[in-house]
């Protein structure tokens, strides 16, 4: 029976194209790095080698870790000079990163949605891509209203050693809450990324609003539908019994 619920982030809880959400952080970012006297295009070339890095993870090192090394590697940096931007981009984060929320959608659901779980008695998971530090994933979650409070576990690159579409960022997940991959199901829009949860026995739910499909895959074996047709499929299903 399932009792959890793993959802994804960016264009599944959060309404946006991928692109257009990427534009807008660049644009944003680059701020940053040309503020601290930085190349612009070396630093947003850092940033890519870094996202690949964690992206490849093997587990050995958690992601924040692949992270920034790589990212000192491509730029040359010392570990005081790092340590200086690491704070500069927590603190873009926290205080500018809202400015990029005006790439999304207006949506009434997911708040409902993540709050509806809870109140019958799922546990409910952020299953983001850990490419992001936790400040930057709470930032998101309050563009539709949520704090991490709403989450059994929220996934980020300094609690992650792997990434989506590595199963083992989901067998990850399943160790930290004590679960069995059939007692959860896993929602987003990404069939590499979201639905490769399946082969581990989760079940799994495509969302379709801002479907990522760049290579075409075949979608037509996944349970799937827009935000609301999952909100009302999960609404459907039985409150999960009580723990014993």
């Amino acid at each position: 029976m399932i009792d959890t619920v793993l959802l994804d982030l960016d264009g599944t809880l959060l309404t946006f194209s991928q692109d257009a959400f990427l534009g807008a952080y660049f644009t944003e970012l680059t701020k940053v790095f040309t503020g601290m006297g930085m190349d612009a295009e070396l630093s947003v070339k850092a940033v890519w080698a870094g996202t690949k890095a964690m992206v490849l993870n093997d587990g050995s090192k958690r992601n924040a870790q692949r992270f920034w090394e790589t990212f000192a590697d491509v730029l040359g940096l010392s570990g005081e000079s790092l340590r200086g931007i690491e704070a500069a981009c927590d603190n873009f984060y926290v205080h500018e990163f809202d400015k990029v929320k005006t790439v999304m959608k207006p949506n009434e659901i997911s708040k409902r949605l993540v709050r509806g779980l809870a109140s019958k008695g799922y546990g409910v998971v952020l299953a983001t891509n850990p490419l992001f530090p936790a400040c930057a994933v709470a930032t998101r979650m309050g563009w539709i209203g949520l704090e991490p409070r709403d989450f059994r576990l929220i996934t980020h690159y300094a609690n992650s050693r792997y990434c989506k579409p590595n199963p083992g960022y989901y067998r990850e997940i399943f160790s930290k809450i004590g679960k069995a991959p059939e007692n959860c199901l896993m929602a987003g829009n990404s069939p590499a990324e979201d639905m490769i949860a399946g082969a581990l026995g989760c079940g799994t739910f495509l969302v379709t609003d801002c479907l990522e499909n760049e290579t075409g895959a075949d979608v037509a074996a996944f349970r799937r539908g827009t935000l609301a047709e999952l909100e009302a499929y999960l609404t459907s299903l039985p409150n999960p019994e009580p723990c014993s």
